[in-house]
């Protein structure tokens, strides 16, 4: 196991990633908005009350879209080397392929127009 999978922030990603997805969770969120609309009446709608939700809900969507990111970035890192291997084990792929996403936009729109160009003959039977 990779040291990256053990340090503490991806652990914690995971785990928050793990919890935050889960019907469970949406519930709770559901509920915490419906306590904080019940008690509108009791604080007067104050700027107080309508300041707790906004504050609430701009922190945990800030800190949301890092953990997000950062689990959705390992999991494309780990599903891109996957694709990689799927092509490196292939004799008749053309291993050029593994790396498009470091390649440019001007290269990735060649090899796409070449493939496009090999699925419109197969789609004739000109291949």
């Amino acid at each position: 196991m990779s040291a990256a999978l053990n340090s503490p922030f991806t652990r914690f990603a995971k785990r928050t990633s793990t919890l935050t997805g889960r019907p469970i969770t949406f519930i709770l969120a559901v509920g915490i908005i419906l306590a904080w609309a019940v008690t509108g009446p009791l604080f007067h709608y104050s700027d107080t009350w309508q300041l707790v939700i906004n504050t609430s809900t701009t922190i945990i969507t800030f800190l949301m879209v890092f953990l997000i990111q950062n689990t959705q970035n390992r999991d494309t890192e780990a599903l891109q080397i996957k694709l990689d291997e799927l092509i490196r084990a292939q004799k008749e792929a053309n291993n050029a392929l593994l790396d498009l996403e470091e390649m440019d936009d001007k290269e990735l729109d060649r090899i796409r127009d070449t493939y496009q160009v090999l699925a419109r003959m197969e789609r004739e039977g000109k291949a």
